[in-house]
């Protein structure tokens, strides 16, 4: 489980294409630190599991599944990405439940600055919409966010300038694809509401 605290800015090494996997090379010298064969780090907000450590980066086998699910596949030597650890046990949840499970992508719509912060309108599928609202968490790329406005396709969110400096988000461009993933406790909300009222039918 990850918080969608993004702890740094890595960088892509290395891509080798497979029949229907990619694998990547990554560096990022915090995570990286002390890792291991089978560890699990967030790779914009996509769980993926450490294949080898050497230095200050890491390879990850990524299948066609996760490929087409998310922007991954788009990634290139010199790509820039959001790197975050599991979160300890007992340590503070800075953001949010974050699975590392993405939803689906959306694509960044517009960019308005501000003196002290900048507002992005993202694109959003419209089988995520229920689950995004106002004042609710979202995770963008892997960060935990605040959505400012939703809409029916698309919604908001005000960054600040440590968001802008130290993610992904402040170099991506009208166009540029990100990964969503949204609340998972209203998906479970939703489901145990959605058998209640299956058990209920039944009953009369």
């Amino acid at each position: 489980m990850f918080t969608g605290i993004v702890e740094e800015l890595g960088e892509v090494t290395a891509v080798e294409t497979l029949d229907d996997a990619c694998r990547f090379r990554l560096r990022g010298p915090v995570v990286t630190e002390g890792a291991k064969h089978g560890d699990s780090i967030a790779v914009n907000g996509v769980c993926l599991t450490v294949v080898e450590h050497e230095g200050d980066e890491f390879t990850a086998d990524v299948m066609a599944e996760t490929l087409n699910r998310s922007s991954l596949g788009a990634l290139v030597v010199g790509s820039r990405v959001n790197l975050e650890r599991p979160m300890a046990l007992g340590a503070r949840l800075g953001g949010h439940i974050v699975q590392g499970h993405v939803d689906g992508t959306g694509e960044i719509l517009e960019r308005k600055p501000s003196e002290n912060w900048e507002v992005v309108r993202i694109s959003l599928p419209a089988d995520l919409s229920r689950y995004v609202v106002e004042k609710g968490s979202v995770t963008v790329d892997g960060i935990s966010l605040t959505v400012v406005d939703a809409g029916p396709d698309f919604f908001t969110v005000s960054l600040i300038p440590t968001t802008l400096a130290l993610t992904t988000l402040g170099l991506k461009q009208p166009g540029d694809p990100v990964n969503l993933e949204v609340d998972v406790i209203a998906k479970y909300v939703e489901r145990m509401i959605g058998d209640r009222a299956v058990g209920e039918g039944a009953a009369k």
